[in-house]
């Protein structure tokens, strides 16, 4: 299936702590290149995000925004560890004891010792996990509005594909014909310059020239790189890197039916192969 690698998708999720809300915008690159924007308390998810990204996708540059509105009042709850409170109190008494004039428990120290406070998020494990399931949700959309930009991306190329088949096709049959033509043009071009020739000689060079403006070659290589295009293009794996090297191809064989052409049915051939070409290269920029 064809992805285009230019796609939006947009997820959100209202919860009881707050309001959350995935952005993934995508655009094409050489590489996959994930950017992932997430705030604070959520950057436990970024590693299994970007595998989850790496696993769905393999180019394009992927810039996923998540925001968080939590309810006033509901995001943070403080807890007192009375356990650990009760071991550190005991502790300190137990020195107090042993010193001859011990200071005051100043209790803001106590609330500082390591575990003593902590300031947590009200499930914030369950809102992860919700973050994560949205997530899920974007990318599975990104990538449906992707494959239907690359169902549209597909139909276009497959048109230009056709038109090339078809003009290559029109200027093998036309070939003989324009052999014959040009053979015959400088036959008459000697015949004019009443020159004398030998008749050897001339058949000869004929051959000759017509070796060089042969382009069945070319027509061949462009209808094996219509049958590969069509092929990759009916595949499953990414395939916006061949295509654009099959672009390349197109493009080479193209230049040289340009520089064979002998009038102005094979230049005006040979000018439209280099349009299409141009217009699928522009096309496969955008495919995965």
């Amino acid at each position: 299936m064809v992805y285009s690698m230019t796609a939006f998708s947009r997820s959100e999720l209202s919860t009881d702590q707050g309001n959350l809300a995935w952005e993934i915008r995508s655009v094409n690159h050489r590489y996959l290149e994930p950017t992932l924007r997430l705030p604070e308390a959520f950057r436990d998810l970024e590693g299994p995000l970007r595998e989850k990204l790496r696993k769905t996708f393999a180019r394009g540059k992927l810039e996923c925004t998540l925001r968080f509105n939590p309810v006033s009042g509901s995001q943070q709850s403080l807890s007192i560890n009375d356990a650990l409170l009760t071991q550190l109190l005991s502790a300190a008494e137990t020195v107090s004891a042993r010193l001859q004039t011990p200071a005051a428990i100043d209790p803001l120290a106590v609330l500082a010792w390591p575990g003593v406070l902590a300031s947590r998020e009200a499930d914030s494990d369950q809102l992860l996990e919700r973050a994560g399931q949205l997530f899920d949700q974007a990318i599975a959309e990104l990538k449906t509005q992707r494959a239907r930009e690359g169902a549209e991306l597909k139909k276009l190329i497959e048109e230009r594909i056709d038109a090339i088949a078809e003009r290559v096709s029109r200027l093998r049959s036309m070939m003989p014909e324009l052999l014959a033509a040009h053979r015959q043009k400088l036959i008459d071009r000697f015949n004019e310059a009443q020159l004398e020739l030998d008749s050897g000689r001339v058949e000869q060079e004929l051959v000759m020239l017509a070796q060089k403006i042969d382009v069945a070659e070319e027509l061949d290589r462009l209808d094996t790189h219509v049958n590969e295009t069509r092929h990759v293009l009916n595949g499953s794996q990414a395939m916006g890197r061949r295509l654009d090297f099959l672009m390349q191809e197109f493009n080479r064989e193209a230049n040289t039916l340009g520089s064979k052409a002998i009038d102005s049915r094979s230049t005006q051939a040979a000018v439209d192969l280099k349009v299409f070409i141009e217009q699928m290269r522009e096309q496969v920029q955008n495919i995965e």
